[in-house]
């Protein structure tokens, strides 16, 4: 058949759908293999997504702003030297018949192609787009192992399970080529790209208040409203109607799932911060473009509470026969919230228990940059184990939070105001902040919550103390 059709494969992390944010390609280009074709938006994600095919687009299947869901055509591509067909073939039969070739296997002797763009889903380094093998798609694991294993490393493309991880190498500077896969058959993971990629970037400070953030764009469709159309409870006309999509369809169903299936109680503490912003500003005055900002000083508190209360950091299963279990971790992936232009993002630091500030304060910066632009993993974005929030940024004070469902508790930090504070009993002006810590009753009873709270306020309010022990 002349005219391939590519599939939405899945994305990373077992998705099933993605919106189709716009084509970056028409009917009747020419693209080559690896050329991106379209900007898809997945529940945390933006990817490009890659061409599998050379030759002329035939035929766009979507348009800008709906969803597709995976394992439907995407595009159909006239490979090149092909005449367009004049009855076409099921898409569905050619789509599968082309994943049959490209799971079979990846080695081939070096020509030019893609690299393997996805399992799946584009050319195998050193396997042209009309020389590819067909094997059955009941054997395809066990022929990508048995191809990989039957050709020298010299000619061995890197097998890629995502154009995620793919990006993620690109983004760290790492020759995924160079990166042996811990999967099956020698599949790359993004743990294995994580593993190569050096764990000491630049250091760059981080102030607790981030960059101002454009007003916040709801990832929605909008519907089209019949004119003079009236809601029937209020008796107000209709203005507008917004199918929930991408970003704030996933916020939702987290938020929704977090308030029904968690039994949260909240507790907090005004904190005197006086001493951790004094300390602060004179390591500032020695170091100026090495100094930690205040979040990623209140960052390693929190992580040495955790560290100290275990029972935060955990999350609750049911196992295969029906019982709720209480999962914990050997380390603390540290979700920190942030508000971007595309909604709230959560980007965890992970195993941030082996970091010291000046290393917290230095990842804060990068993921904060990835995430407003976009660009952040699933896996960045999804493996918290516990969230703080700095919604003191905001010029409020207090927040009753929602916690980041399937963690356990969130912890949120105020503005930081000058108030009347005693101190050694005289009133002084002190600078002073709220925290506020949400948990979930089931893994823990308010001793625990208060005891956590209680140690990072204290570490905040003597923090050279705090440090020297850490």
């Amino acid at each position: 058949m002349s005219v391939k059709t590519f599939l939405l494969p899945d994305l990373g992390e077992g998705l099933t759908e993605a919106e189709l944010v716009k084509w970056l390609v028409s009917v009747g280009d020419t693209v080559v293999i690896d050329q991106p074709i379209a900007e898809v938006e997945t529940a945390k994600s933006m990817v490009e997504v890659p061409s599998p095919y050379a030759g002329t687009v035939h035929q766009l299947h979507g348009a800008a702003g709906e969803m597709i869901q995976v394992d439907t055509p995407l595009i159909s591509v006239l490979e090149e030297g092909s005449e367009a067909p004049t009855a076409p073939a099921p898409e569905r039969e050619v789509a599968l018949s082309y994943r049959e070739e490209e799971r079979a296997g990846a080695t081939e002797p070096k020509s030019e192609g893609s690299g393997n763009v996805l399992i799946g889903y584009g050319t195998p380094e050193g396997l042209s787009a009309k020389a590819r093998k067909r094997r059955p798609r009941a054997g395809a694991v066990a022929a990508v192992a048995s191809s990989a294993q039957s050709v020298a490393a010299s000619v061995r493309a890197p097998l890629v399970i995502s154009p995620l991880v793919r990006k993620l190498a690109k983004e760290r500077g790492i020759d995924i080529a160079s990166v042996r896969g811990s999967g099956a058959g020698g599949l790359i993971l993004r743990s294995d790209v994580e593993t190569a990629s050096s764990a000491v970037s630049q250091a760059i400070p981080v102030d607790p208040a981030p960059v101002a953030v454009a007003p916040v764009q709801v990832s929605a469709i909008a519907v089209n409203v019949p004119a003079g159309e009236r809601d029937s409870r209020s008796g107000l006309t209709i203005a507008s109607r917004t199918q929930l999509t991408g970003v704030r369809k996933t916020i939702a169903a987290a938020m929704t799932r977090s308030r029904s299936e968690i039994p949260e109680a909240t507790v907090w503490v005004d904190v005197d911060a006086t001493a951790l912003l004094e300390m602060r500003s004179a390591l500032k005055a020695k170091e100026p473009e090495n100094t930690p900002g205040l979040l990623a000083f209140i960052a390693r508190f929190v992580v040495a509470g955790l560290q100290k209360y275990p029972e935060l950091n955990t999350r609750i299963e049911t196992n295969a026969q029906g019982d709720a279990e209480i999962i914990g971790f050997e380390g603390i992936n540290l979700g920190i919230a942030a508000q971007t232009d595309r909604g709230l993002m959560v980007p965890a630091i992970r195993n941030v228990q082996q970091l010291s500030a000046r290393g917290i304060n230095t990842e804060l910066a990068r993921l904060t940059e990835v995430t407003r632009a976009g660009k952040a993993t699933i896996a960045e974005l999804t493996s918290g184990t516990f969230t703080l929030n700095n919604y003191g940024v905001f010029g409020v004070d207090g927040s009753a939070a929602i916690i980041n469902y399937p963690e356990v508790a969130i912890l949120g930090v105020g503005r930081i105001i000058d108030k009347p504070w005693v101190v050694n009993g005289e009133l002084a002006v002190r600078k002073v902040t709220e925290l506020t810590l949400a948990f979930d009753h089931r893994v823990c009873d308010g001793g625990v919550a208060a005891g956590f709270l209680r140690f990072v306020a204290d570490a905040m309010e003597n923090p050279a103390g705090a440090l020297a022990d850490l």
